[in-house]
């Protein structure tokens, strides 16, 4: 594997990422905790730099894999002396997989979920002088839990696994009283926040104020603005519950599905829409889950839009809040996946359904009552962490059978923790009966659409590979579903794969196409970007008469469509 830095990863700053973690939630002070911890695992003693892996080049520990061993970090910090009369609460992003925190020697929390932030009251435990804080970690990539696309033995469709600390790590100070999280929903433009924690409180709005009654302020929007990839408009407001204050936003969108030429469609704002997509892995060369700046974020987001994408499918990751807070004001849709579960089988989940066998009944799969419990606390987690995204439109619970169990009832069981976006319930294959969208992933065969009398969706095909010398991860082995070895070549077949093949699938039902990838990733080179984000395989110019006929047959399907239904 050759060490392939991003152009942030060459000149990091002293403290990286030191940005405010939460957008949607923001308070004026806090302290960020990343930059240089002491670091030990085994036989292993030095330094490491949070928010980085150990597994990656950024974390100064090259070359580190010793799996499922207790990894210790230490540093000290002090709390600022106009912090000591509020409540300190310590905040981290990620850390993989399981967590132990420890404050001047007392345990102040646990947590078993590597994708999934996690906080502790820790005032009781701070002294007014120096503090050492120390993070026990164990990344065992236990299939009981969540795991995502990390194997040890990486390779292929496989990553390098991604342990210990890999979001930030920051304090904050509040009063004793404090809003503990917010909760927005928008329909049409009709709004309601709610204020967990506080029952009194006051939302502030463009100069007008909402009182609160039972921890909710409820309120119209006059000559609305509705959010769209075109027109990323967010409301900025705060809310004041006693002594504490935030600042968030909100922005107005709905969805739905409709009918046009007797076909079911995915609706945006009343208006048939077509999601033009890609398949967003998360991964970077020299930082693994997390890019050496939260700016990287913002250029994968605008160099994807520049080449006519609108939605991004995130991969069986969940990003730090800043990924999501980018797409909502660039305008960037999300098809957010939950993360994995169960044990991966190569012929079950692969071969097979490849081949054509692509019907299972999942009830007895993955049958571990432990795993089935974890998994479901999971995704509800990740949809209150995330819920109030407008850019998130889609959820997806299976992909490809991985980890798959009882997808009827847990098609239920999110629908009734949010009823106002779709849901994918088996992206791929080993569809059951309940879903919003009918959802296939081809490469190797003739694309096609569904048999189900749903919204259609190509939920990943393509996956063409080039190499570009210089800048490619592993250059024995080369991952993708099919190969050129020039620009002018791939540019070409990219350009048929669209204009012959999935264009004419429009009028059929086709509401939705999500190419596999924005990046490399290791051995993949089927990205639009290099792993090392330095070079972009496909111009603008190349992609723009593709993104015009797309707005073109979407004007059509405007004219003709029929009232859409929530």
């Amino acid at each position: 594997m050759q060490k392939l830095y991003t152009q942030a990863g060459k000149h990091l700053p002293e403290i990286p990422w030191n940005t405010y973690p939460r957008p949607q939630m923001r308070r004026e002070r806090w302290l960020c905790l990343n930059g240089t911890w002491d670091f030990q695992c085994g036989e292993v003693k030095g330094s490491i730099v949070v928010p980085f892996c150990p597994e990656s080049l950024l974390s100064g520990l090259d070359g580190f894999s010793d799996y499922g061993r207790e990894m210790i970090y230490r540093r000290s910090f002090t709390i600022p002396a106009d912090w000591r009369r509020d409540r300190i609460l310590l905040h981290f992003g990620a850390v993989s997989r399981h967590a132990e925190v420890w404050v001047n020697k007392k345990k102040v929390c646990t947590h078993e979920n590597g994708y999934l932030p996690f906080s502790a009251d820790i005032t009781d435990y701070i002294r007014e002088a120096e503090n050492e804080l120390q993070v026990h970690a164990v990344n065992d990539i236990s299939p009981k839990h969540p795991w995502g696309k990390q194997k040890i033995k990486r390779g292929g469709m496989w990553y390098t696994p991604v342990s210990g600390i890999w979001q930030t790590v920051w304090l904050e100070p509040v009063p004793e009283d404090h809003i503990q999280g917010l909760r927005i929903q928008t329909h049409g433009n009709n709004v309601t926040i709610t204020a967990d924690g506080s029952a009194d409180g006051v939302v502030t709005l463009d100069g007008q104020e909402y009182r609160m009654e039972q921890g909710s302020a409820v309120f119209s929007i006059d000559d609305p603005v509705f959010w769209t990839p075109e027109q990323p408009y967010l409301y900025h407001f705060s809310v004041t519950c006693g002594e504490d204050h935030v600042d968030s936003y909100f922005a107005l969108r709905d969805l739905s599905v409709g009918t046009v030429g007797g076909k079911k469609r995915l609706f945006l704002n009343g208006k048939p829409f077509f999601f033009h997509g890609l398949l967003d892995q998360g991964y970077w060369s020299d930082g693994l889950y997390t890019p050496a700046v939260p700016e990287a974020f913002e250029q994968d987001i605008l160099a994807m839009k520049s080449l006519g994408f609108n939605t991004l499918r995130k991969h069986i990751k969940i990003e730090p809040q800043q990924f999501y807070y980018d797409c909502d004001r660039l305008g960037m849709i999300v098809f957010q996946d939950m993360v994995n579960c169960g044990k991966y089988r190569y012929i079950r989940d692969t071969v097979l359904p490849t081949i054509g066998l692509q019907k299972h009944p999942d009830r007895n799969l993955h049958r571990d009552p432990e795993m089935r419990r974890n998994f479901v606390q999971a995704m509800e987690e990740t949809v209150k962490l995330l819920k109030n995204h407008p850019s998130i439109c889609l959820w997806t619970i299976f992909n490809e059978g991985w980890g798959q169990f009882c997808a009827d009832e847990m098609y239920d069981l999110l629908k009734g923790m949010d009823q106002t976006r779709w849901i994918d319930a088996t992206s791929g294959w080993f569809h059951q009966k309940k879903s919003d969208v009918d959802s296939r992933h081809i490469y190797f065969s003739k694309l096609k659409l569904g048999d189900k009398p749903l919204p259609q969706l190509l939920s990943e095909f393509g996956g063409y590979s080039l190499k570009i010398p210089s800048h490619i991860a592993n250059t024995a082995r080369n991952y993708g579903y099919r190969d050129f070895t020039d620009r002018e070549s791939f540019v070409s077949a990219l350009q048929e794969l669209y204009l012959t093949h999935i264009l004419p699938m429009f009028e059929d039902g086709l509401s939705g196409a999500v190419y596999t990838q924005v990046s490399d990733v290791e051995d993949e080179t089927n990205g639009f970007l290099t792993y090392d984000r330095s070079v972009m395989k496909v111009t603008p110019d190349e992609m723009r008469e593709i993104t015009k006929k797309i707005h073109m047959i979407t004007a059509d399907l405007m004219r003709d469509s029929a009232a859409p239904v929530l």
